[in-house]
């Protein structure tokens, strides 16, 4: 029993001594955890936190970005404060004003951004050449892209990310932020260039087509990367073909002006439709620009395989348009910028604005041209003038004599009447006409010219007849002179005893007229008419 107990306990120490070998080969968890792989650290929020240092300026700095991260904005400022008053030669301080702004940038909201502004231009303002003022100057355009409203809104936000974004390009292009600014700045342009199409299209369809060139023009100068770009010119040259039609409608210009004008305007509607063809060819609506060339017997062009190249990289970097971004597009507060392009230089300094005055001008000055160019010259003008002047003369050369002036005279009373007679005053190779008299004697009268324009007027005299003398009236019978007494009639004695009764005649029914219907009588009951 005793040797059995002894290999027993031998076999039980082999069997631990195995155990202890496989426990030493493979490692504990504990041991395992400790050799776990860090997670990587964000340079850009504390680039100098792996810097191993005890000093207060650094122990501040660390506190304060962890008080960011962890959302206590206050404490972090308090922090970053303390650390740029106390220890004003310290490495940190660069970072630590650059962490003001951050603080307020991430805190968000119209004041903390408005305050976050102006931390950041403070910090451009002290160091300039650094690195980090790109930093800032990107910071300071995120803030006016993250209040941009829609298109048919406010758009000074807008505005000013634009300018911020091409200063950060324009001062900084070695930065590693351009390209980030780029894209940011094609948005930005992208949301401008739709509000100015918006109000461009509504001007075409009232017919103002001022308003609607000034502002596609606009457009067109300014953002040659829009999204709806192909669009855009067609409306040019439709807005065109209309101020040719108006001038074809217009029938108080000459026809040869007209004429003029409608050829002038419809070569500006077919550059329009080119630059279609030739800039944008794999746009949406390139077809409808060649439509309309030939509906106007204009030739169309060709793109070339460089310009279809860029023109498809540019369709094929943006975006297509999805349900959920129009839905989301209806809730958020911002734009909706998915179809920007993401290829392409942005313009970085845009040309002057036209405006509605600049294609009024531009329009009286091709009036003008047009007038000057159907104008004769000095001997036509001379020509025109001359025929426009008094009546062509006789073939034998004699000038007509001009019409005579009229003079009313009296006309002497006859048989107690009166009247009024006009004489023809010929002109000073004729005698006089006299002074006096209603009748004159006849006088001679040069042959007339059949060729001439206008005939002479002959002398003519017109007496109006004398007035007659009112009839006499007859005297009245009735008349009772003084001192006589009227006369009594005679009354006949044998009848003036009984008096006959005179009887009015009787009137005749049938010939008068009445609304009231009378009742028939005998067989005429049974006529139904």
């Amino acid at each position: 029993m005793k040797r059995m107990n002894w290999s027993g306990r031998s076999r039980s120490f082999v069997a631990a001594g195995v155990v202890a070998g496989l426990m030493l080969m493979v490692p504990t968890h504990a041991s395992a955890m400790g050799k776990k792989k860090k997670k990587p650290v964000d340079l850009s929020a504390n680039p100098l936190a792996d810097v191993a240092s005890k000093q207060p300026d650094k122990e501040l700095f660390d506190k304060a970005m962890l008080a960011i991260k962890k959302g206590r904005f206050d404490q972090a400022r308090l922090d970053l404060q303390t650390l740029l008053n106390t220890y004003p030669d310290s490495e940190y301080q660069m970072r630590a004003k650059l962490a003001v702004g951050d603080s307020w940038f991430k805190e968000g909201g119209t004041a903390a951004l408005a305050q976050a502004e102006a931390e950041y231009e403070d910090f451009i303002t002290f160091f300039p050449q650094t690195p980090e003022a790109a930093e800032a100057q990107m910071k300071v355009g995120d803030i006016y892209y993250m209040q941009m409203e829609k298109p048919d809104r406010d758009f000074t936000n807008a505005q000013n990310a634009e300018r911020e974004y091409r200063a950060m390009i324009n001062q900084f292009p070695d930065s590693p932020l351009v390209p980030k600014a780029k894209q940011k700045l094609r948005e930005v342009q992208e949301v401008l260039a739709e509000r100015e199409f918006l109000i461009g299209q509504y001007y075409e369809s009232r017919e103002n087509w001022a308003g609607a060139l000034a502002r596609l023009q606009t457009v067109a100068d300014s953002y040659p990367l829009y999204s709806k770009s192909d669009q855009l010119w067609i409306l040019i040259g439709d807005s065109y073909a209309g101020e040719a039609q108006q001038v074809r409608a217009s029938a108080a210009l000459p026809a040869a002006v007209r004429e003029r004008l409608n050829q002038i305007y419809l070569d500006k509607a077919a550059a329009a439709y080119d630059h279609v063809i030739t800039r944008y060819p794999m746009a949406q609506h390139v077809e409808d620009a060649r439509d309309r060339l030939i509906a106007m017997n204009r030739p169309v062009p060709e793109p070339t395989q460089a310009e279809i190249a860029a023109n498809d990289a540019e369709e094929r970097s943006r975006q297509p348009m999805r349900f959920t971004d129009k839905t989301l597009g209806v809730l958020k507060h911002g734009p909706t910028v998915v179809e920007a392009a993401h290829v392409g230089e942005p313009t970085l300094e845009s040309p002057q604005r036209v405006v509605a005055p600049d294609i009024t001008h531009e329009n009286q000055q091709i009036f003008m041209q047009a007038f000057k160019a159907e104008q004769p010259g000095p001997a036509g003008a001379a020509t025109t003038a001359a025929k426009s002047a008094a009546p062509a003369a006789s073939s034998q050369g004699a000038e007509q004599p001009a019409a005579a002036p009229l003079e009313f005279e009296k006309v002497p009373q006859g048989n107690g009447g009166t009247g009024i007679g006009a004489s023809i005053v010929n002109a000073p190779n004729g005698d006089a006409s006299p002074a006096t008299g209603a009748t004159a004697p006849p006088r001679s009268t040069p042959a007339a010219d059949p060729n001439a324009v206008v005939q002479p007027v002959q002398n003519s005299t017109t007496t109006l007849p004398a007035a007659e003398a009112p009839t006499e009236a007859p005297s009245q019978v009735n008349d009772i002179h003084p001192g006589q007494v009227p006369a009594q009639p005679v009354v006949n004695q044998a009848t003036s005893g009984k008096k006959k009764k005179v009887k009015a005649p009787k009137a005749d029914l049938g010939a008068e007229s009445s609304s009231k219907k009378k009742k028939k009588k005998g067989l005429s009951k049974l006529n139904p008419f």
